[in-house]
């Protein structure tokens, strides 16, 4: 008898095509557009959530890297919170750093996004750190400990395209979630 699949077989052909668009959107677009669209989000995260920045005391003048691996796309983070720095680069070899974190999209996203837990994804090796941990933990901890979504922020930049987005990457990220486990 034959079982029915909890993930029909073309989920994840659709997915690895989504990615593969999205990978070349990334290399396509110029790194002054990313940066600017970049530019807006960290000026409405600082205004909506100042509290994370306050978590980050002590740890404001550090550069942490976010290298989303699948994308071949690496944003440098400086959380000073009179003038928050967030930027695209292609290269991470072009960015000084005190810590970094890599990880595909979809983890990255689900951590701070609330979904994933960035221990487990430590652990499991879903997400790698390196450099300044104790500058790493007190970020993870300061996007723990707030209400609300910083996705959602993000996204709301870009009205109801960045909604619709974001519903879209929470959907594949639910279904590729589901799609380990079976």
């Amino acid at each position: 008898m034959d079982t029915i699949p909890l993930i029909p077989n073309n989920v994840s052909a659709k997915r690895t095509a989504s990615l593969s668009a999205l990978r070349l959107a990334v290399r396509t677009t110029p790194l002054p557009f990313l940066n600017f669209a970049l530019s807006r989000i960290i000026k409405k995260i600082t205004y909506r959530r100042p509290l994370i920045f306050k978590r980050l005391q002590g740890h404001h003048h550090k550069i942490f890297v976010i290298s989303i691996t699948n994308l071949g796309l690496h944003l440098a983070l400086q959380p000073n919170p009179s003038s928050p720095q967030l930027s695209a680069h292609r290269k991470i070899e072009s960015i000084a750093h005190d810590a970094k974190i890599s990880g595909s999209l979809l983890t990255l996203l689900g951590m701070v996004d609330g979904q994933y837990d960035g221990d487990a994804l430590f652990f499991s090796r879903g997400l790698q750190v390196s450099g300044d941990t104790e500058a790493i933990v007190c970020l993870r901890n300061a996007l723990d400990d707030m209400d609300g979504s910083i996705i959602e922020d993000a996204a709301a930049c870009f009205g109801p395209l960045g909604s619709n987005l974001l519903d879209i990457a929470r959907h594949i990220g639910r279904i590729h979630g589901k799609s380990q486990t079976t």
